[in-house]
């Protein structure tokens, strides 16, 4: 349905932010009665905005009414490929400091100068979450908040500005509900959310962007493995490295993905799923997959790389430590070994995309190392992957408190 100048809708904006406790224990954000919206604009305010800063600077926006017929896919066969919606959130940043107006926009391309910050210095960062539709149609958003705080420290390191915790919580939750007919029926899917915060103004030296700005996008997206768990076969790599200390490994940069991409390739060509990581100085310490967190299994005892500045603090790894530790795991956060791998009981991966990814295998300096049995999916990977997309789901009760429901 486009929107025409008839068909502008004037109306007050109650929104409320995440309080009080369903009976699943999440926290609900529910909206105006009027659906959202071809358009929406409301303002930023700066960086110590207080938490309700959305009614306070959006008295009165302009509406028009959500599209309501249906998303035209066949869900059984939606894949993990980006789908165009019908909206996506944008703000920007000049250099005082202050986020303009948000605005909800349809989906398309944007305009960046040639020597915009991002495309010259790679000056951006990048975000990753998802929401779910529920058997009673109600959305479920996975620990929000995680993301607005790990791309407000990654942009303290690459010198650029952030929105609050409140603020991208708040622009996520409008882009979702804008684009709620693209959300996959229970079980078939999710809406994959990608919130953008790049260097748009113009640069010719070497220097912090004048400009800066922020986007959030989404696609449905099928579930990563389609007939439940099937494990990956990894190649440890030896020659090339995702990051040093003291460089940017530690926060999700878009350069730290476009490096990963020579050995992720040559070890597809051969075979393989993904390259797993050591780190750069010893050679000998594992440290991640092109983009998940990696885990060893062996008897009650689960490890993981600390987090020591050249790997991603994942969202999914403190879950999964969480629902680990609460299942009566002893979980260690520790430098690990790669000789560790030769008698691990298992191993998995863990990421926003797959949520908890088995390995079937891992080669190190020619030798193969199988896990999992015959099928390559350990118990206790299973276990820990149920256990946390039903709560992600909605299917079981979150006694955690991870999930953000709008109504």
């Amino acid at each position: 349905m486009e929107c025409s100048a008839s068909g502008i809708l004037h109306a007050k904006l109650p929104f409320s932010s995440s309080s009080s406790s369903s009976l699943h224990s999440t926290r609900q954000f529910t909206p105006s009665s009027l659906k959202i919206p071809n358009k929406i604009s409301f303002s930023h305010s700066p960086a110590t905005a207080p938490v309700n800063w959305i009614r306070e600077s959006a008295a009165t926006s302009t509406f028009c009414p959500q599209k309501d017929e249906p998303a035209g896919i066949c869900w059984d066969d939606l894949g993990f490929g980006l789908v165009e919606t019908d909206y996506m959130y944008s703000t920007k940043c000049s250099d005082d400091g202050n986020f303009s107006k948000g605005e909800l926009i349809p989906y398309g391309d944007i305009k960046l100068s040639p020597s915009a910050g991002v495309l010259n210095y790679g000056q951006g960062l990048f975000e990753g979450l998802k929401a779910y539709r529920t058997k009673n149609d109600s959305i479920l958003l996975f620990r929000p908040e995680e993301n607005a705080a790990r791309m407000i420290m990654g942009a303290e390191r690459m010198c650029m500005p952030a929105l609050t915790v409140e603020e991208f919580v708040e622009a996520v939750k409008l882009t979702v509900l804008a684009n709620k007919r693209w959300i996959p029926p229970p079980g078939k899917g999710s809406l994959y959310i990608r919130p953008l915060l790049m260097g748009s103004g113009a640069v010719l030296g070497l220097a912090p962007a004048p400009e800066y700005t922020f986007i959030i996008y989404v696609s449905p997206v099928g579930n990563y493995f389609k007939e439940g768990l099937a494990p990956i076969n990894l190649l440890v790599e030896n020659d090339y490295h995702r990051a040093t200390p003291g460089g940017t490994g530690g926060i999700k940069t878009i350069g730290n993905y476009a490096s990963v991409l020579k050995a992720q390739s040559a070890a597809k060509a051969k075979g393989y799923s993904d390259v797993l990581y050591l780190d750069s100085v010893h050679k000998r310490y594992l440290e991640e997959v092109s983009s998940c967190n990696v885990f060893i299994v062996k008897g009650k005892t689960i490890s993981t790389p600390e987090i020591k500045g050249t790997i991603l603090p994942g969202i999914t790894r403190k879950s999964i430590i969480d629902v680990a530790r609460k299942q009566g795991f002893q979980v260690e956060e520790r430098h690990v070994s790669v000789d560790e791998l030769l008698d691990a009981d298992e191993v998995f991966c863990t990421g926003t995309a797959v949520v908890v990814s088995p390995v079937g295998s891992i080669t190190y300096l020619g030798k193969r190392i199988p896990y999992g049995g015959e099928n390559g999916v350990g118990i206790v990977a299973q276990k820990l992957y149920s256990s946390l997309t039903s709560l992600q789901m909605g299917l079981t009760e979150d006694t955690m408190g991870w999930t953000v429901e709008l109504n």
